[in-house]
């Protein structure tokens, strides 16, 4: 798709505030559902206003480190979520459990920074090779392909039913999957038919049209007596807001007391290594392949321009900063990228703004609210069309792979087959993701597959080069040359002396 605004462009003043918010919308569901997910999966009361924060300040780190070249907002890790999850486990004090929110977040930056230290002295062109583009390709499809559960379970918002592979439907769900359809049909209808604004902003008119109708159907759910399936948003939220935003630094330092925990606290955070040091390596493969994917979408190669190891520090960095106020371990959002990709807009100032809106957000609790109260079903519309983007933009690199090739045809098999089919590992608290199994696999694949070719493109370019090389008076080129003329003029010879005999 063709850029409206370039990276270094600066859209108007109504239109940044618009680009910035349609980028806040896009990012915010699943921002926030990763605080969500570790309360109630451990108690604990971690604060999405916080995270929110969290994840605007990371993102401002993550631009200085890029020089302002990425346009990508950096969001809550769901691949950090059993990390989190282990801080609060085995009976440890909140405050304690907080705290090993932010070690937990330094282990995992630091990660990030050898990366990178090693990238600077090591270059990137290494990359390239054990991660061409039948590689690289297929895991961005991935990333979007496996997030399409979630699209379509939130459009859906009913239970899945393994005997029959189908979601059980009642009242309220097709109510939600109206609601779904409806945002889906006005965010590509003002996509592909709109002009200017309209265009540009799509997610913006397609959540607030799906949030009208929603709002309408639970605005008769109070009227109509008994209909209390046609409530779709949870208004009750907006009785208990949360003005000031808990964050995670003052829960870990201020009036906490470790000294009941005594000499488990050493034991605690090497707990905290184990459950963190190893995701970061998985999430360095995720943030290659979003790199890549911007890279592609913006024409750049952000991964020589400002360079893999300012991208790895400033996503390592941000990570850190992100977790000191809301707890969450940073990355890049596939959701950021595709919305940069759908409405045209990849201005790295609309991403500055993002973030100084997801700060000050945090501090306005009736907005925070109401964006908290945006449906699971609006949501889901919204994302069927961002998640299939990111989809699309891996497959448009494979577009690219000649797939004549044996070789390519079967690493790009197995980065698919692998990542669709679900193979995430486990080793105790350790969870490799199916995506970066995939990119594993991918890679094994891709070596084996060149090993061959590798040897007999060098032979080739040596025969070349010694083909080249030839001596003076038109002298054999090689040795296997000089051979055949001496054979050649001993046959020559031998049929002169026949023909003097005769």
């Amino acid at each position: 798709m063709k850029l409206i605004y370039g990276v270094k462009d600066r859209p108007k003043p109504g239109q940044l505030i618009l680009f910035a918010l349609q980028q806040l919308l896009a990012i915010l569901a699943a921002t926030i559902t990763v605080p969500m997910v570790v309360n109630s999966t451990t108690g604990s009361d971690m604060s999405i206003s916080a995270a929110l924060f969290g994840a605007g300040a990371g993102t401002l780190v993550y631009l200085l480190f890029t020089k302002f070249k990425s346009p990508v907002f950096l969001g809550s890790s769901f691949a950090f979520i059993g990390s989190m999850c282990a801080a609060f486990a085995g009976g440890v004090s909140m405050s304690l459990g907080y705290l090993g929110l932010i070690i937990g977040a330094i282990f995992a930056g630091l990660v990030y920074v050898v990366i990178a230290v090693a990238v600077k002295l090591a270059g990137v062109k290494w990359i390239d090779k054990i991660m061409p583009a039948a590689v690289i390709g297929p895991t961005v499809a991935l990333i979007g392909l496996s997030l399409a559960g979630s699209a379509v379970s939130n459009a859906v918002s009913t239970a899945y039913d393994s005997a029959t592979s189908s979601y059980l439907m009642n009242t309220n769900s097709i109510l939600c999957l109206l609601c779904a359809l409806i945002t889906f049909a006005v965010t590509v209808v003002c996509s592909v038919y709109g002009k200017k604004m309209l265009k540009m902003i799509p997610f913006i008119i397609g959540i607030l049209s799906g949030y009208a109708v929603a709002a309408i159907f639970t605005a008769f759910s109070y009227i109509i007596p008994g209909a209390e399936s046609l409530r779709i948003i949870d208004f009750t939220i907006f009785q208990s807001m949360d003005w000031v935003p808990a964050f995670t630094f003052i829960e870990a330092f201020v009036n906490a007391d470790y000294v009941a925990e005594g000499s488990s606290i050493g034991a605690y955070i090497g707990t905290i290594a184990v459950a963190y040091i190893p995701v970061a390596f998985v999430v360095f493969a995720e943030h290659l392949a979003d790199h890549k994917n911007i890279s592609s979408i913006i024409e750049t190669d952000l991964l020589t321009d400002p360079g893999l190891s300012r991208t790895l520090l400033g996503d390592g960095v941000g990570s850190m900063v992100g977790a000191f106020f809301g707890g969450c371990p940073n990355t890049t959002y596939g959701e950021s990228v595709g919305c940069v990709a759908i409405s045209g807009n990849a201005s790295v100032v609309t991403i500055l703004v993002t973030a100084i809106f997801a700060m000050v957000a945090a501090f306005i609790a009736p907005f925070v609210t109401f964006l908290a109260s945006i449906p699971n079903c609006v949501m889901g519309g919204v994302c069927i069309a961002l998640y299939g983007f990111i989809a699309v933009s891996g497959l448009k690199m494979v577009q690219k792979v000649d797939l004549n090739d044996n070789g390519n045809l079967f690493t790009v098999s197995a980065v698919l087959v692998t990542g669709v089919g679900g193979m995430a590992l486990t080793f105790g608290k350790i969870t490799i993701t199916a995506i970066a199994c995939a990119l594993i696999l991918g890679i094994l694949t891709n070596a084996l597959v060149n090993i061959g070719k590798k040897r007999k493109e060098t032979l080739a370019a040596a025969a070349e080069e010694t083909a080249g090389t030839g001596g003076e008076g038109g002298a054999p080129a090689n040795k296997a040359e000089e051979v055949a003329a001496q054979e050649s003029e001993a046959m020559q010879a031998e049929a002169d002396e026949d023909g003097k005999i005769s």
